[in-house]
């Protein structure tokens, strides 16, 4: 029986991640008492357990047209260019239990059981992505670029 419920509120815990995230979640809709719909920031919250814990993340980044995967490693706060392209991939945020509380987007721990990064990605200095790449779903939301695609496949702590 115990079991049991530590499953399913496990189940419940990645069925919340992944069916929450997606490419509009810095914004959610509110609708006021006056019944006008606004939209409330999404706010990325790095606990203390995790604070200064992880120095980076190792992006996969495949070339579409030519199958060739290459993986970079990506200071947290640091940005990086693809080589031989106009596309850069800054590294916001990382989250090793990844969960939502409403609007709150944080980690449950500091144990990497979903982890996760929040990236930003500019193509010709504009940007055309701000979201999160998960290494258990590499495909929920994943950003869709015409010749690259981006998976988070690990993670590096720090010290």
């Amino acid at each position: 029986m115990r079991r049991a419920v530590t499953v399913f509120a496990a189940a419940v815990v990645v069925v919340v991640a992944v069916v929450g995230c997606s490419r509009k979640e810095e914004q959610r809709e509110k609708v006021s008492p006056s019944g006008q719909v606004t939209k409330k920031e999404a706010v990325v919250v790095v606990p203390e357990s995790v604070k200064g814990k992880w120095k980076a993340v190792k992006i996969a980044v495949t070339d579409k047209t030519t199958n060739k995967e290459s993986v970079y490693t990506v200071n947290i706060g640091s940005s990086f260019t693809i080589p031989n392209s106009d596309l850069s991939v800054s590294v916001v945020n990382f989250l090793p239990h990844f969960m939502m509380e409403g609007t709150t987007l944080t980690s449950q721990s500091n144990e990497p059981k979903n982890p996760a990064a929040q990236v930003k990605i500019l193509e010709g200095g504009k940007d055309v992505f701000k979201g999160w790449l998960f290494t258990l779903y590499p495909t929920t939301h994943a950003f869709q670029h015409p010749k690259y695609g981006f998976t988070l496949v690990d993670f590096v702590p720090a010290g």
